[in-house]
């Protein structure tokens, strides 16, 4: 019998360990430079990198047409992932790939520059229920502070879009960047907390431009000498490539989306090769094969980074709902934070915000479309003080209130 028992208790170790790192999602950032050119002989190495580096959502720059899509899909990645919607704008196009089994493609949406657009995808994470926007952007090249001041305007586009974002929205900000160093305007105006939308760069800021001081995060250019007629050559010493990710990621909670300290590096850069081709000699962090693919894929490297999403809704909960419901916030009385939760069996406009003690309206966390299904969200309450606060939820002709205690 004790036998037995300590066997059911390794499988049921063994199948929540399964359970929890199914939760912990790759993302990958990758220039494919002016895809679908040369595609029948790069295919071969971008499958090779894909294989090795196994991201569940890939985000991607320099899309040309629409015809790369399934190129791409079909002769790169496997059977396991899915291709989002693809929307042609000024110039290449970015696009986002997601493994199907984790995540549902909800939409696209462009923000339009006066260059390339900026795109903005939404997913739902199949097995918790929490929504990720991811945003894409290729900002223009090149130095000079003209060029500074036309990337400035780019991301002063986005910010327009994030700053408008309800509180505690999980984002990510994914993409070649093509900044030099981390003064250069756009730069700060992608970190300044000066409202809302703010982005974190786990990596350093810093002159990354020929500096190697910063050799190990370099993403351009991987090789030494040009590759065929597409690409920027030289070796590595700039870093273009960022991952960047919402001051709701970067927190440090029970549940919701998390960034897995530590987990963001230049994939395939060992620190090594500063003004070097990434397949010079011996690669620590790759093996030859792939060193080799990273050297004639692309002239950057992709940047990976790791999220955790947090414990599983059951599948009950996920497949079963037959009416609308607002929980009771967990914990209560919280300090600061606290995790709503509430369930809508059909796809409706949701609204959920919350009052203080008078009746005030104090914050909106949602208000925007959602399918149906189980949602949970955070809210920080870190700037009110202790009372008691009201949260309100309407979808569709459905509308609860409930009471929570901030108590400090």
């Amino acid at each position: 019998m004790k036998n037995i028992k300590t066997i059911f208790a390794l499988i049921l170790l063994l199948t929540v360990s399964t359970l929890f790192s199914q939760n912990k999602v790759t993302v990958m950032t990758y220039n494919l430079l002016n895809y679908p050119n040369a595609s029948s002989t790069r295919n071969p190495y971008f499958k090779k990198i894909m294989q090795t580096a196994n991201p569940d959502l890939l985000v991607v720059q320099e899309m040309k047409y629409s015809s790369g899509v399934n190129n791409f899909l079909n002769n790169a990645l496997d059977t396991t992932y899915a291709a989002a919607q693809y929307i042609s704008g000024y110039d290449t196009n970015n696009e986002l790939y997601y493994r199907k089994s984790i995540f549902t493609f909800i939409s696209n949406v462009p923000i339009h520059t006066a260059l390339r657009d900026i795109n903005q995808f939404k997913v739902v994470n199949k097995l918790t229920l929490d929504t990720l926007l991811i945003y894409s952007a290729h900002l223009k090249a090149s130095t000079g502070s003209t060029n500074e001041q036309k990337r400035l305007a780019e991301v002063n586009h986005l910010r327009a879009v994030t700053d408008a974002l309800p509180a505690n929205t999980a984002y990510i900000l994914c993409g070649d960047f093509n900044l030099y160093k981390s003064a250069e305007p756009a730069y700060q105006a992608l970190v300044s907390q000066t409202n809302s939308g703010y982005f974190i760069d786990p990596s350093r800021a810093g002159n990354w431009h020929n500096n190697s001081a910063y050799q190990d995060i370099h993403t351009q250019a991987t090789r030494v000498n040009q590759v065929g007629h597409d690409g920027s050559w030289g070796g590595l010493d700039d870093r273009f490539d960022f991952i960047l990710f919402s001051e709701e990621i970067n927190q440090s909670q029970s549940s919701g989306i998390n960034y897995v300290m530590n987990s963001y590096h230049s994939f395939g850069n060992d620190g090594n090769h500063f003004n070097q081709s990434i397949n010079s000699g011996t690669n620590t962090a790759v093996s030859q094969d792939v060193a080799d693919a990273l050297y004639y894929a692309s002239d950057h490297l992709p940047v990976i980074a790791q999220f955790d999403f947090g414990p599983a809704v059951s599948v009950s909960d996920k497949t079963i709902i037959s009416k609308f419901e607002l929980s009771q916030n967990y914990p209560n009385p919280f300090n600061p934070s606290t995790t709503i939760s509430y369930s809508i069996p059909k796809e409706q406009f949701v609204t959920l915000k919350i009052y203080n003690s008078i009746g005030q309206h104090i914050s909106t966390l949602i208000n925007e479309n959602k399918p149906a299904g189980r949602y949970k969200i955070n809210f920080d309450a870190e700037k009110y003080s202790s009372g008691i606060y009201f949260y309100r939820l309407t979808a569709g002709n459905y509308s609860s209130t409930r009471k929570m205690i901030l108590l400090r």
